[in-house]
């Protein structure tokens, strides 16, 4: 049974009661905040495991939010948003939240994507069973989850870190987005394609020298992504 801590920072009390029923019988323990003040006293003082949030907040927003936690640590973030503007999405996305949910939605996908982050944000020591990656000037552990370039620790987040597992798994087989959104989201009938393209973009920000001529994670146009030992 599930021992994580969810905090759920949601100002309209019905949805955040709804969540959090669901998440408690899922077998998570749940907080909650209503703005993004109190947000940030819970993440102080509790540690929470993941943080489901909702993007209109009072007082400070679910960016500004994003922005703060980011600044602090990688604890991970399902932003909850009734926007369906794809600009807002992907600010979100390039903030550092792990994944987004459109409302209305179902308590049930919360749970879901609730539970596939925290797999693949805490796995069990020794679950996977895979061995490093060693590759000229970059190592990727699939055990300790880290990136390591020229001796140099990359802090990737959790999707971040299963979207290069993947392509680095492969080298040189091209991958389209929404072939990458089924193996890493899980699902690729309600996420944006342009997810990917934005985490494409924040990992070239982090394990490229030159992000804007990139050496290992290539575009092949018309199709999709590879990695390129």
């Amino acid at each position: 049974m599930p021992d994580d801590l969810i905090l759920i920072v949601e100002d309209e009390p019905s949805i955040a009661e709804v969540v959090g029923l669901y998440l408690k019988r899922a077998g998570y323990g749940v907080i909650f905040a209503q703005d993004g003040i109190e947000a940030q006293d819970k993440i102080e003082t509790k540690s929470p495991n993941l943080i489901v949030m909702d993007l209109m907040l009072p007082i400070i927003d679910g960016f500004e939010l994003t922005r703060w936690l980011r600044a602090r640590d990688d604890t991970p973030i399902i932003m909850l948003t009734a926007r369906r503007d794809e600009v807002d999405r992907i600010a979100g996305l390039e903030m550092g939240a792990d994944d987004y949910i459109l409302k209305p939605f179902s308590p049930q996908e919360v749970v879901s994507r609730v539970r596939a982050v925290l797999r693949r944000t805490n796995p069990k020591p020794g679950e996977s069973g895979e061995q490093p990656l060693e590759f000229p000037s970059m190592t990727i552990d699939p055990q300790t989850r880290l990136v390591t370039i020229d001796g140099r620790e990359i802090v990737l987040t959790a999707k971040e870190f299963d979207t290069l597992w993947l392509l680095a798994q492969h080298p040189r087989q091209v991958f389209t987005r929404n072939h990458v959104l089924e193996r890493v989201w899980g699902i690729s009938d309600y996420i944006d394609p342009s997810t990917v393209t934005v985490h494409i973009r924040r990992l070239r920000e982090k394990i490229e020298p030159n992000p804007s001529e990139p050496q290992h994670l290539i575009t092949v146009w018309g199709v999709g992504y590879k990695f390129e030992p």
